[in-house]
């Protein structure tokens, strides 16, 4: 059987993962720990480096998957969105985006890496928009954002109502893997 380690300390995204690979014939197992992290402009490019790296370091095979949000009415924050939510709370968000569009996307991307330096990466985008209040209690602008067919922020749904939203990318790569086999 084979095995493919998921590089994340994140539940939701292993969550999303074990949907994508359920039944598959294909092992996937979480990899936790410290792993270096670039900065750079896109979610590819922050999960490309630290597949290629991991792979090569561990010698097995992996996945690391990176989120960008996009609010387009300000063109930001993308990759780096942990920095500007640690600086801008949800309220003041909510007063920043006053009369403005609320709409934006999550940009994913997937890499795959083996240790031989092989490597299939994929992505999407998951369109949100932004709610006009806080609502729930979990996290910062979790209270704020919502798929954009719900009326329900991440704050206020289960990692598990939301898992296939998140999953795609890895059900590309089951797809992918299962043609190599």
């Amino acid at each position: 059987m084979k095995i493919v380690y998921l590089i994340t300390n994140n539940s939701g995204k292993l969550l999303a993962a074990k949907k994508a690979f359920e039944g598959s014939g294909i092992e996937l197992k979480q990899l936790t720990g410290e792993f270096p992290e670039i900065q750079a402009d896109t979610s590819l490019e922050i999960a490309r480096y630290t597949a290629i790296q991991v792979a090569k370091e561990k010698k097995v095979n992996v996945i690391r998957e990176d989120h960008s949000l996009f609010i387009n009415a300000l063109g930001i924050p993308g990759p780096y969105t942990n920095y500007v939510e640690k600086r801008i709370p949800a309220q003041k968000m909510l007063e920043l985006l006053k009369g403005k569009d609320r709409t934006g996307y999550f940009e994913i991307g997937t890499v795959y890496a083996e240790p031989n330096g092989l490597t299939k990466e994929f992505t999407y985008q998951v369109p949100i928009k932004i709610s006009e209040e806080l609502k729930g209690t979990r996290g910062e602008w979790n209270k704020i954002l919502m798929l954009k067919d719900s009326n329900k922020t991440f704050a206020e749904s289960t990692e598990e109502e939301n898992a296939n939203v998140w999953n795609k990318n890895f059900k590309k790569i089951v797809e992918y893997l299962k043609k190599l086999n």
